[in-house]
């Protein structure tokens, strides 16, 4: 702290970072505490370690589809990245996404490494965007279809929950699209030249994209194929745990758990994501406990990914640094 009561930057963001491991390790305890400690310790024991390294080889096969579909994307909007640059971006994002709040972070990350290798960066931003967009509706996709599969079956609770949602999202939908037809023009108005030169290059990276929708679908089908091997993964972890539902609750449960663990309350979503799951899985006669060791288990395939991200990162930058040094 500072002379003035203040934290310098970097203290500030040490700080942040610190107290959101505290609240996702406070979720975490909580849960395990308010929950019977003897069936979550047999389900979590129940999964063998050759399982789980299966699962995580898997895993790791299905970043490197989402690798490959962001690639496509961002150089579709005009970034021109080399795979092997693409691939650090992506991975140094999985790895910043440990340490840095919610895919924000992960997004900074990737951006981080990929704007100065871009003869273009307000492309890789568009790119980048746009990689999320799909991403956003792979997860409807899969709810869509779980809904789908559940016709008129879904407990009370989550009918309600999901009727909210619904009109919540739609209310925020609006204001948001009312917002920015209303301070389009004030916001342009007295901007440098520089500042609206970034703009232009933004749409027209956009424009880039829009007129390759074959791209545009090729990408969802990518990214439904990675959300789905997800979402199988962590279901066959759950049979491992003693947790059998059928696919069509997972396909509801799984997404609707991810997308809350985007908010940033946490690190990486750790505690949210376990209190989420154990939220949507309950109504539908699943075992608290059985749902948490779940989500516990699959917390780690995540972090064991995002670490070995992290590793894969460093040695693309340390082949980098001695071709450039050839």
């Amino acid at each position: 702290m500072t002379a003035t009561g203040h934290f310098p930057r970097g203290g500030r963001s040490s700080l942040l970072f610190f107290i959101r491991w505290a609240v996702a390790l406070l979720i975490l305890g909580l849960l395990i505490y308010l929950l019977p400690l003897e069936p979550l310790r047999n389900a979590m024991a129940r999964v063998p370690l050759t399982r789980l390294l299966i699962v995580l080889f898997i895993y790791l096969i299905a970043l490197s589809v989402g690798i490959a579909k962001w690639h496509m994307v961002v150089n579709t909007a005009g970034a021109r990245l080399p795979f092997i640059v693409s691939a650090r971006c992506y991975t140094s994002g999985l790895f910043g996404a440990l340490f840095l709040p919610s895919i924000v972070g992960g997004d900074a990350a990737r951006l981080a490494v990929g704007i100065p290798r871009s003869s273009h960066p307000a492309t890789l931003i568009t790119g980048n965007l746009a990689d999320r967009f799909l991403d956003a509706a792979a997860q409807v996709t899969l709810i869509f279809i779980g809904l789908l599969l559940l016709p008129g079956s879904l407990p009370p609770q989550l009918q309600n929950l999901a009727r909210r949602l619904l009109f919540i999202g739609g209310i925020v939908a609006t204001l948001l699209l009312i917002l920015a037809l209303l301070l389009y023009r004030p916001l342009l108005r007295g901007r440098s030249i520089r500042f609206r030169r970034v703009l232009a290059r933004l749409c027209c990276a956009m424009r880039s994209v829009s007129r390759r929708p074959h791209i545009l679908v090729l990408g969802w089908l990518l990214g439904t194929s990675v959300q789905t091997t997800f979402l199988v993964l962590t279901a066959l972890l759950g049979m491992s745990c003693g947790l059998y539902l059928p696919l069509r609750v997972w396909l509801i449960a799984w997404p609707l758990a991810k997308i809350a663990a985007i908010l940033p309350f946490t690190q990486g979503g750790i505690g949210v994501r376990e209190a989420a799951l154990i939220a949507l899985l309950v109504p539908f006669g699943a075992p608290a406990s059985l749902a948490l060791a779940t989500g516990i288990v699959w917390e780690g395939i995540i972090i064991a990914g995002g670490l070995i991200a992290g590793l894969t990162a460093f040695l693309i930058h340390r082949l980098e640094s001695r071709a450039t040094r050839a």
